[in-house]
């Protein structure tokens, strides 16, 4: 039994989405005539309350499209020290919109309004203009953590005031909807663009999708194409998408659960120094000093556990759709035993 705990994105299609994808009615979608493309668009734009959907093929790609559409080169976004679009997109932000991050130190991925208001630059020619607030919920570096929403809608005022732009990176936003109970139409009502990812917690195998106000995704689709984004007949990956917003959100409440037992085991072992505080699918553990990183990973592997290692004896585990029961218990087990 491997068990692969390394990310959400490792699961596979199961039976029921790859006979979805393979009966999935397609066309070209560069000529904007797959229908089930335009499906998935149309049914993610009205979930979030926005006009407008494009499907993308990673969240990389939506995210620095996003970036594109709402910067101009030598300006400048708002983003925490931990965000995805400064630390694990390849430096895509400069390469792309030629713009800079101002990056907040933040707790655990997340910012309050007070530290948005103090980043923003002066209006003065020697500064880069700031044009952009990034949030990223879930956080994935901050170990799955859920922002407050209050906090959310005075960043918003804070945008509002000041004329910049309001930008979710949602990869992994079903997690949250599901932890704190909310709604796609209260992120809708708040952020001028969300990219959500289906590939992480909902089991797709490719796909992601960006929703936005009108006038922002106006060129939504010709940034994509510049960046290699445009597809032809894409609609057996979107019927994929389709049947994950049917059958896959919901239970994501099961591998919250996972991680929290985890995580719960973890605090009680000697060579764990801490456990971050668990709320969706991402368990962030750090190693006692004296313990060796690389070998803990090794026992774990000698025994087909597949984790992550973060560097500096912390640890990641991501609970997901291919964890099945048997391989929780398995995993449990072998923790007690350390």
């Amino acid at each position: 039994m491997i068990i692969d705990l390394r990310s959400d994105t490792v699961t596979k299609p199961t039976k029921g989405m790859l006979d979805a994808m393979m009966s999935a009615e397609v066309g070209d979608d560069v000529f904007k005539e797959d229908p089930t493309v335009n499906a998935l668009e149309e049914r993610l734009a009205e979930m979030f309350g926005k006009p407008r959907a494009l499907f993308f093929p990673s969240g990389s790609m939506a995210n620095q499209t996003a970036l594109k559409l709402h910067t101009n080169p030598g300006e400048q976004v708002i983003c925490d020290k931990y965000a995805h679009i400064y630390n694990y997109e390849a430096g895509g932000a400069s390469f792309n919109s030629g713009i800079s991050c101002h990056l907040i130190d933040g707790k655990r991925g997340m910012f309050t309004a007070s530290q948005v208001k103090e980043a923003i630059n002066p209006d003065a020619f020697y500064y880069s203009q700031t044009t952009l607030v990034e949030v990223e919920n879930t956080t994935n570096k901050g170990g799955g953590a859920c922002w407050d929403f209050e906090e959310l809608k005075k960043i918003k005022t804070i945008c509002d005031d000041n004329n910049l732009g309001y930008h979710l990176d949602g990869a992994r936003l079903w997690n949250a909807l599901v932890a704190k109970n909310e709604s796609a139409k209260q992120y809708g009502d708040l952020f001028d663009t969300i990219s959500v990812c289906l590939s992480k917690g909902l089991g797709c195998p490719i796909g992601s999708v960006l929703i936005g106000d009108d006038a922002i995704m106006q060129n939504a689709i010709r940034v994509r194409k510049i960046l290699g984004g445009n597809m032809r007949q894409i609609g057996y990956v979107a019927a994929a998408g389709i049947y994950a917003l049917d059958h896959n959100i919901n239970r994501l409440a099961e591998d919250h659960k996972k991680a929290k037992e985890i995580g719960a085991v973890l605090a009680d072992l000697s060579i764990i120094s801490k456990v971050e505080l668990i709320e969706t699918n991402i368990v962030i553990f750090e190693l006692e000093s004296h313990v060796d990183e690389a070998e803990f990973l090794q026992q774990l592997s000698d025994k087909d556990i597949h984790i992550i290692g973060m560097g500096s004896n912390k640890l990641r585990m991501v609970t997901h759709l291919d964890y099945t029961d048997a391989m929780h218990r398995r995993l449990l087990d072998v923790l007690n035993d350390f």
